[in-house]
């Protein structure tokens, strides 16, 4: 037998090896990845039916066709899917393999796992908060309009969110675009303002479009 890989230790707990034997159908598991697994190594024998079984059900045919065909014509792969542990916990990871040969020709596969479950929901993560403080940024603008028709009608916030919504309506401009506008532009505020006062929709529409325009 010839080119068979040994499993070597890894030093990141998120990448583990594994080898396939595919004359005994055996595989075989650094301890990285029996824990990602879920098992304590040296508890369980791999088959390909357990692997295969924690692979998540809508990418299972996938994983048994790409080793299916691994296994014919040793062919180098790489594949990203979910698996789930003995506790019932997804991960996702990225599985890559090269085929080893002995006389007769492909016997076996081996690679490596790496669980990038962790990054994927920091990822997410940030792209939450970012989108969290981008939504306070906008509502804080929004609120200071509102506060400044408080202050000049003594009205509450609800009517004075209900004037800028109208003003919105009849511009055809988005609120937030307008609240922004008014509480940086005096131009702008000034047009609000008159619109409150009485001043017609249409000719109020007409004159905050060429504000904010300008």
């Amino acid at each position: 037998m010839r080119d068979e890989p040994q499993l070597r230790p890894q030093q990141w707990s998120r990448v583990g090896a594994f080898r396939y034997v595919v004359r005994d159908d055996r595989w075989e598991w650094s301890d990285e990845v029996a824990h990602l697994h879920g098992y304590e190594p040296g508890t369980v024998a791999p088959t390909t039916e357990l692997v295969l079984a924690h692979k998540h059900p809508d990418d299972r045919a996938t994983v048994a066709d790409l080793i299916e065909q691994v296994r014919r014509h040793g062919i180098p792969f790489s594949s990203r899917h979910r698996l789930i542990d003995t506790r019932g916990v997804e991960h996702v990871v990225i599985v890559v393999g090269d085929p080893w040969y002995d006389d007769d020709g492909p016997a076996g596969i081996s690679g490596f796992y790496v669980d990038i479950t962790e990054q994927l929901n920091t990822d997410v993560q940030d792209r939450l908060t970012e989108a969290v403080a981008a939504i306070n940024a906008r509502q804080s603008v929004i609120n200071q309009a509102i506060g400044m028709l408080m202050l000049r009608y003594g009205i509450n916030a609800d009517a004075a969110f209900e004037l800028l919504s109208k003003l919105s309506q009849d511009s055809n401009i988005k609120l937030r675009t307008i609240a922004e506008r008014v509480v940086a532009s005096p131009g702008a505020r000034d047009a609000m303002l008159q619109y409150v006062d009485g001043i017609r929709p249409k000719t109020v529409a007409q004159r905050v479009r060429q504000r904010f325009n300008a």
